[in-house]
């Protein structure tokens, strides 16, 4: 009878195992796993692969993308000897440990050491789960062994360097690595990777900027377990939490609005540049009126670039800086840094040449009187001083001849956005619209490359249409011109730069763009809200933070380009008679201005020498006028017909005047 019973019993005994194996793998295979894919922080890195700005993840938490053969190989040996030795043997649950821990536990009345394996804590951290209830761990058991089953060794540890935490807002190794050790985790100390494989257990209790014996203690333990050495373990733990790089706050949050599903931006922008700009625009404003606040753009022309973008010196939504807006993309009145645009079109359009005279005097076009900076007035001077001056007549009298809308349509031709209020007029020819600084950096790029505008661009791969605004010619012969204008006081090597100066009207706006044969740069100094800045000039302001800025590049200014072959390279005199002198395109269809007259002393006169002045009355006639003396100029530049010549000798004495458009008029009198 019992030999009959014992193979019965065998088969129930298989059968029911099998039945539990069966149900045990049902009950495994109908886990519900949560997600595993990793939301990790979207990041900004420069031209060269170093880190600009993390974005956190949804919940705030900085976790950032890791692969495992970014990580230090000694990290992951300590890391497996120290929380799980046969992570690469056991699928999911290593039975020897959770019997040695329960056994330890009943023993002493408390938990000696762990049976987690690194499955189950990836288990514990993807569900964000508890530790220390059996409900949770049995649920951590069932979690692990699932994944076992859905994910190779590689990924259930990619996962785990993924989500463990390291303190604050710090998840995963990588981010945990930065945070306490400055650096990406490929190449670390031993006690580097000990405190990194000690924090996940308790973070918050061991960090080491608040509990330093807590994360000494830690370490310790885990450097035991590797028995190394002694001076190992004597090693220093950090004292502080750093701060995850935030270079190009402005740009970065521009680029990540545009585009927050990309997990990383690789940027133009140079880290080291980007953090030497910042510094000085920090510098500008120190010790300018409150609310003053600065703006920096680095660009290379020959490529459209953009090496650094500074969109205030600090990075704050409150007082009066306003320091969140970001003024590289604010429109702003550009003050005279339009007028080299003006020049060059001139130029193209045959209407002037560098030395061809202007008139620089008093005029009006119905209400509209333009006043120059200083409220004097030069008379005849060539284009090349006009803009070397800053003079403002003369590039109205262009204006008037061009058209606004022509300046207009070549700034939008060369991919600027300038905004008017109204309809164009000739004070846009002083700063009358409003434009961004990146949109001002552009355009002078153009200048420095012959003409030919290369849009900015900030991210690595974007494509540009280069665009033709001016020809090759009038660029150079603008580009030398700014760079014959002076320097600032104490700036270094300023040879190879090209550079204008602008302010805006009320000081509200002070500006300073320039370039070298390889980059331009924009500098903008003002208040964001647009109130006046009293004693604010381009040139005193936002031109030494210009020449700084070009020190601070890794080369000294490139050389500017050579004159083209087609330049007309002629002093006035020799240039052709059209431009020797600038006259209105309709000058010759225009009725002629009546000729001057002489009132006093009429033709004939026989005045007494008493040894005074003689009176001389004048009518009509173009200012400025110009009276001679029997054939010598003793009066020049005069803007009024009612003067006082000099005595005059006894005798016959002819006395001439001569208007601006040539015409003449003169009297014969005698002195007796």
């Amino acid at each position: 009878m019992i030999r009959r019973f014992v193979p019965f019993a065998l088969v129930l005994t298989l059968w029911a195992t099998a039945a539990l194996r069966d149900g045990f793998d049902r009950w495994i295979d109908a886990t519900v796993v949560p997600p595993v894919l990793v939301e990790t922080s979207v990041e900004m890195r420069d031209r060269n692969g170093a880190l600009l700005r993390v974005f956190p993840v949804e919940d705030g938490r900085v976790r950032l993308a890791l692969r495992l053969d970014q990580v230090d190989p000694a990290y992951l040996s300590v890391l497996i000897a120290y929380e799980d030795q046969r992570f690469y043997d056991h699928r999911g649950v290593d039975l020897l440990a959770l019997l040695r821990a329960t056994g330890q536990a009943m023993m002493s009345g408390r938990v000696v050491s762990g049976g987690s394996t690194l499955t189950m804590q990836v288990a514990r951290l993807v569900e964000n789960s508890g530790t220390g209830r059996w409900a949770g761990k049995l649920r951590q058991i069932r979690l692990a062994l699932a994944l076992e089953r859905q994910l190779n060794k590689d990924d259930i540890l990619t996962l785990y360097l993924a989500h463990a935490p390291f303190g604050g807002a710090m998840e995963g190794l990588r981010a945990g690595s930065l945070a306490w050790f400055g650096k990406e985790p490929q190449r670390l100390t031993s006690a580097e990777a000990a405190l990194l494989v000690a924090l996940p257990q308790a973070p918050e209790a061991r960090r080491p900027d608040r509990h330093p014996q807590a994360a000494k203690t830690a370490r310790a333990r885990v450097l035991a377990r590797v028995a190394a050495p002694e001076q190992v373990r004597m090693a220093a733990v950090p004292h502080k939490m750093r701060s995850l790089v935030r270079l190009a706050p402005h740009l970065t949050d521009h680029l990540f609005a545009q585009n927050s599903v990309a997990l990383r931006h690789d940027l133009t922008v140079d880290a080291r540049l980007q953090t030497q700009m910042e510094t000085l625009a920090r510098r500008a404003v120190r010790g300018q009126d409150a609310g003053v606040t600065a703006a920096i753009v680095v660009a290379d022309h020959r490529s459209g670039e953009v090496l650094a973008s500074v969109g205030s010196p600090t990075y704050a939504g409150t007082g009066a800086t306003l320091g969140f807006v970001d003024m590289t993309r604010a429109l702003r009145s550009p003050g005279s840094t339009l007028k080299p645009f003006i020049y060059a079109m001139a130029f193209d359009q045959g209407l002037a040449h560098p030395d061809t005279l202007i008139r620089d005097a008093p005029v009006a076009f119905g209400r509209y009187a333009p006043q120059n900076f200083d409220g004097q007035f030069r008379g005849d001077v060539t284009v090349r001083e006009a803009l070397q001056l800053s003079l403002n007549i003369p590039p109205v009298l262009l204006m008037q001849e061009l058209g606004p809308a022509r300046l207009m349509s070549m700034m939008r031709k060369g991919g600027a956005k300038p905004q008017l209020a109204g309809k164009a007029g000739l004070a846009l020819a002083l700063g009358g619209v409003g434009i961004t600084l990146n949109d001002l950096v552009q355009l002078y790029g153009g200048l420095a490359q012959g003409g030919v505008v290369n849009p900015l661009v900030w991210e690595r791969g974007q494509e540009a249409v280069p665009r033709r605004i001016f020809s090759r010619s009038a660029a150079w012969q603008v580009s030398h011109i700014l760079a014959s204008i002076a320097p600032p006081k104490g700036a270094a090597d300023a040879r190879n730069i090209a550079y204008k100066t602008g302010t805006s009207y009320g000081h509200r706006d002070a500006w300073a763009v320039g370039f070298d044969g390889a980059h331009v740069i924009g500098v903008w100094l003002g208040r964001p809200d647009g109130t006046p800045v009293p004693g604010a000039f381009g040139g005193a302001l936002a031109a030494p933070v210009l020449f700084e800025a070009f020190g601070r590049l890794s080369a000294a200014p490139a050389p500017l380009s050579a004159p083209p072959p087609e330049t007309l390279i002629l002093g006035t005199a020799a240039l052709p008679a059209p431009l020797q002198r600038f006259r209105p395109r309709d000058a010759m269809f225009r009725k002629p201005a009546r000729a001057p007259e002489v009132r006093f002393p009429p033709e004939g006169a026989v005045l007494r020498a008493t040894g005074g002045n003689v009176p001389l009355k004048l009518a009509a006639g173009v200012f400025p006028l110009t009276v001679l003396v029997n054939g010598v100029p003793v009066l020049t530049d005069l803007n009024r017909r009612q003067i006082d010549l000099p005595p005059l000798n006894t005798g016959f004495s002819r006395i001439s005047v001569i208007d601006a458009t040539g015409q003449s008029a003169s009297v014969q009198i005698r002195m007796q």
